[in-house]
């Protein structure tokens, strides 16, 4: 089956409500290719590598969490720029992206998609911007050791997490916020959090853990980040009878 691109483009927009953000990129459509879509690829980032496993693949668009066109950055269309929208207009394949919006959602977002993988079960809101839900709070309801989640958060995303120990061994309530979220830190001290996982760590990051007594967990950008963007393609291929495909590409940070 197929879904004409507009459609499909208008659907994910009621789903997701971009129009409430006030967002560092543009969210929606940025590249236009073909107009009808039957295969849709779904990936973190649109790297040169992802563009090329998924036109390898047969997409006809890619819908990504982090795609182009960031605030701030040099608009002169060169270098890696360049190849990446030349390899989507020459394959005449569409790109979506969808940042905040996907942080958000209340289903299909990434932090409600992280916290499902985790086998937490949400409580609470850590905090809002645009006035949207913005990162987690969840209750364990008994007291577990922090090794235990350490171990918890290795086996459900295949990989290490960097922990700064917060003292206390024992945790009970756990927030987070996936990707660059680490600034968080303190809204999660002030929610009551024994532990803050996010994505990535600063410098002060450290000191902020340790002198909360909040243990910290950067469980990585990408890693932490890979479930909504699955969770809104498959939602797109059964919403529209179409071929879904996620491509992981291996990113350590």
């Amino acid at each position: 089956m197929t879904i004409e691109l507009k459609k499909m483009l208008v659907e994910i927009n009621k789903a997701l409500r971009p129009e409430l953000f006030n967002d560092y990129c543009p969210n929606g459509l940025q590249v236009e290719g073909r107009a009808v879509v039957r295969h849709l690829v779904s990936g973190v980032t649109a790297s040169q590598r992802l563009l090329d496993a998924a036109i390898e693949q047969g997409a006809d668009a890619i819908i990504v969490h982090h795609g182009y066109f960031w605030r701030g950055e040099d608009a002169a269309i060169t270098g890696l720029k360049r190849r990446r929208l030349k390899t989507l207009l020459d394959a005449d394949v569409s790109l979506l992206a969808y940042h905040l919006p996907l942080d958000a959602h209340s289903e299909l977002g990434n932090n409600i998609q992280l916290a499902r993988v985790l086998g937490l079960t949400p409580t609470g809101e850590l905090m809002r911007q645009n006035n949207q839900v913005m990162g987690l709070v969840c209750d364990l309801g008994e007291q577990i050791s922090v090794q235990m989640l350490k171990q918890r958060i290795a086996q459900a995303l295949n990989r290490q997490a960097l922990h700064i120990d917060g003292g206390e061994n024992l945790v009970s309530r756990v927030a987070l916020c996936t990707g660059a979220a680490q600034q968080y830190i303190e809204q999660a001290a002030a929610a009551g959090a024994d532990v803050y996982i996010s994505g990535e760590i600063s410098e002060q990051t450290v000191h902020c853990a340790r002198e909360h007594g909040l243990h910290y967990f950067a469980a990585g950008h990408h890693a932490t980040e890979r479930y909504g963007i699955k969770a809104l393609g498959e939602w797109a291929a059964q919403r529209f009878n179409i071929q879904h495909t996620f491509i992981d590409i291996d990113n350590p940070a």
